[in-house]
């Protein structure tokens, strides 16, 4: 697979976050996880960033929709995933992966899409950073974008 870009254009209004690989089945992966890798700008980060760095933001990224669908890479653009994947929101009590019902915003069948969007009176915003993918097959993954606001 060739190197990915990885777009930090966080104004939107469209942000490709890139193609999140599942690595081992059951090991969620943030979907943040190729713009911000070590999530300093996570809001439930305990120590911020330092002012001006880099990687520091004055706000964390809001979305008014996120698109994910069920594609891994091929030799040439995409393919079906092999099994589903799964949304999943950070595990509070449970281990935050495709075994934690509890914690699964939606399951999506290969080669489907699934819109996390706000409905049409309400202007609810998304934090990326609270979402993951999980698979049912490592090497399957998500194609995901940020449609900001």
């Amino acid at each position: 697979m060739a190197t990915q870009s990885v777009q930090k254009d966080r104004q939107g209004p469209d942000w490709p976050l890139g193609l999140i690989v599942v690595a081992a089945a059951g090991t969620p992966v943030g979907i943040m996880s190729l713009v911000d890798p070590a999530s300093v700008n996570d809001p439930s980060t305990a120590t911020p960033p330092a002012t001006g760095t880099s990687l520091s933001n004055e706000y964390t990224e809001r979305a008014n929709q996120i698109m994910i669908q069920g594609y891994r890479a091929g030799a040439h653009g995409l393919v079906n995933n092999t099994g589903n994947i799964y949304v999943m929101r950070k595990g509070v009590q449970g281990a935050g992966n495709r075994d934690d019902y509890g914690s699964m915003v939606v399951a999506i069948a290969p080669g489907q899409t699934f819109s996390l969007g706000p409905s049409a009176l309400v202007k609810d915003v998304f934090s990326p950073y609270r979402y993951f993918i999980d698979a049912d097959n490592a090497g399957d993954s998500a194609l995901v974008t940020l449609l900001m606001f």
